[in-house]
């Protein structure tokens, strides 16, 4: 019997990347800086999205691990950044969930969560979420979203789930911006009906 198997694997690009970064990132700006960064350098290797996140040790900001968008890479729709960190991270702290040990991990993410992304925080375990660009910015450039609460910070809240948001947005949405205007693949765009 043949068992069919699914690897998601950061781009190689991403190792040079991440071995000349300081792996302690005091402030929510400087872990920005580093999420931004991946999404730019993501775009230029075609690996992906316009998308990048890390997650970080909310209180040493010490790096857990980092994601890009895939999907387009690897034809799997559900190669988020978001889902990539998350996935990441759980497998090197060899834990499904990354609270177990009572550290909170944060989760810095280049735009707010899609509906996928969102629905994966609480499960995941992380404490903290630091958005970049808003949900209206990505649809704005065509990209779909998925159907979100409108009171999606305030559930994640009730969860114990801080979200901060607007944090290096110009900068976030330029990327997206750049994304377009470099003939970047809209995948999975807003369809009507």
């Amino acid at each position: 019997m043949h068992h069919e198997t699914v690897t998601i694997a950061l781009p190689k690009w991403t190792e040079n990347f991440l071995s000349t970064q300081d792996k302690t990132f005091l402030d929510i700006e400087q872990r920005m800086s580093l999420a931004l960064e991946l999404a730019k350098l993501n775009i230029e290797h075609k690996t992906g999205g316009p998308f990048a996140a890390a997650i970080f040790e909310q209180q040493t900001g010490k790096l857990i691990s980092v994601g890009v968008n895939l999907v387009t890479s690897t034809n799997c729709s559900i190669a988020h950044a978001e889902i990539v960190a998350i996935a990441i991270a759980q497998k090197k702290l060899e834990t499904f969930d990354l609270y177990a040990d009572n550290t909170p991990r944060q989760l810095v993410t280049t735009t707010e969560p899609c509906a996928m992304c969102l629905g994966a925080i609480p499960w995941s375990g992380i404490r903290s979420v630091v958005c970049g660009a808003k949900d209206e910015d990505a649809r704005q450039i065509g990209f779909d979203e998925g159907a979100k609460p409108k009171d999606w910070i305030d559930q994640l809240k009730n969860r114990n789930i801080e979200v901060t948001r607007n944090i290096k947005r110009q900068q976030a949405i330029e990327i997206l911006r750049s994304y377009v205007n470099h003939g970047g693949k809209i995948y999975n765009p807003k369809k009507n009906g």
